[in-house]
């Protein structure tokens, strides 16, 4: 007999045939009282899977069903099936709270009977319907009896988890599993490990978590050497825009600042001028007209004035050549 582990289906529960080919007709459920469903198994590190063939088993008949669950003893399975890594107690225990079950019956018999049927008033035995080789020599297989007397309710397996395949994946990964627990205070004897071995998987530990530090750094420098690139070319791609952009506000800062500098030196020039005027005892007025003449000549106001005054500056270079030129002659 192996654990117990079904999967839920669309149209719940069918009758199985038996495995020897019977063609047995399957016996009408009681319509005066429950409906009493037996479901036995190991359940040994009890899971998903088994819960699901209970569940399966429990709503055989959704009306009203009363589902028993046989577990076998140490004894019988160790025997029989091999070594569990539970005991009987604690697996009835995980089977008591399991809200598919209504009752728990211990030391279950491997092999179902007339006997255990009557004795329980067991309407149905739930199960899934592969053949279960009877170690105990019983028969071919362990439900032979009840698929002939028409007594046998099939469940649907859950595919890709058991508890041998539990088992499986603890031995797989079993060094792992015996570091995990020296880590966590358990001491060598306490895991049946050598002295030799436990020293030996310390040093692979190191070895893989200096492995998994060395990759972690080079992830890191991976991702600056993808920054920086990144930033080389946002700079490669913007260049031209942000120069552009840069000339532009300085040279929109020299000519603020350019034209603070000939505003300051105006203003020195017109304080100097008012001071000499103010010496020489000129009064207020002729300061005023000074102004406004400078200003007037500085903003080009007067076009005709600066033009006459220029074509006199003219005639007098022209008569002071004029001039060294006779002087020079006569020197002769």
């Amino acid at each position: 007999m192996s654990n117990v582990i079904g999967d839920r289906t669309e149209d719940g529960l069918s009758t199985a045939a038996a495995a020897s080919g019977s063609t047995a007709v399957q016996s009408s459920p009681p319509t005066d009282r429950p409906v009493r469903v037996y479901a036995d198994g190991i359940y040994d590190l009890f899971h998903f899977g088994h819960a699901r063939s209970l569940e399966q088993a429990k709503l055989a008949f959704p009306n009203n069903t009363y589902l028993l669950v046989g577990c076998c003893n140490d004894e019988t399975t160790h025997k029989y099936k091999g070594r569990t890594v539970m005991t009987a107690e604690e697996r009835y225990e995980s089977l008591r709270h399991c809200k598919w079950v209504d009752e728990v019956i211990p030391d279950a018999p491997w092999v179902v009977n007339q006997e255990f049927l009557d004795k329980h008033q067991i309407d149905y035995v739930a199960h899934d319907s592969l053949p279960y080789a009877d170690s105990s020599g019983a028969g071919k297989d362990v439900y032979e009896f009840v698929k002939k007397v028409g007594r046998f309710k099939e469940t649907q397996r859950t595919e890709g988890i058991s508890t041998s395949d539990i088992i499986m994946r603890i031995v797989k990964d079993y060094n792992q599993y015996v570091m995990r627990n020296l880590d966590r205070g358990y001491s060598r004897e306490d895991l049946g490990v050598s002295f030799v071995k436990e020293k030996r998987l310390r040093v692979n530990m190191r070895l893989k978590k200096l492995q998994e530090r060395v990759k972690e750094q080079q992830e890191r420098v991976g991702e600056k050497i993808q920054t920086v690139k990144m930033l080389r070319n946002e700079w490669v791609e913007n260049a031209d825009r942000w120069v552009a952009g840069f000339l532009e506000i300085f040279e929109e800062g020299c000519h603020k600042m350019g034209t603070a500098i000939v505003d300051s030196i105006q203003e020195r020039l017109m304080r100097q001028k008012s001071a000499e005027r103010l010496e020489n005892g000129q009064d207020d007025d002729t300061d005023d007209q000074f102004y406004e003449e400078y200003f007037d000549h500085d903003m080009g106001s007067d076009d005709d004035e600066d033009e006459k005054f220029y074509d006199e500056e003219e005639v007098k270079e022209e008569e002071t050549e004029k001039t060294v030129m006779t002087d020079a002659k006569d020197n002769k």
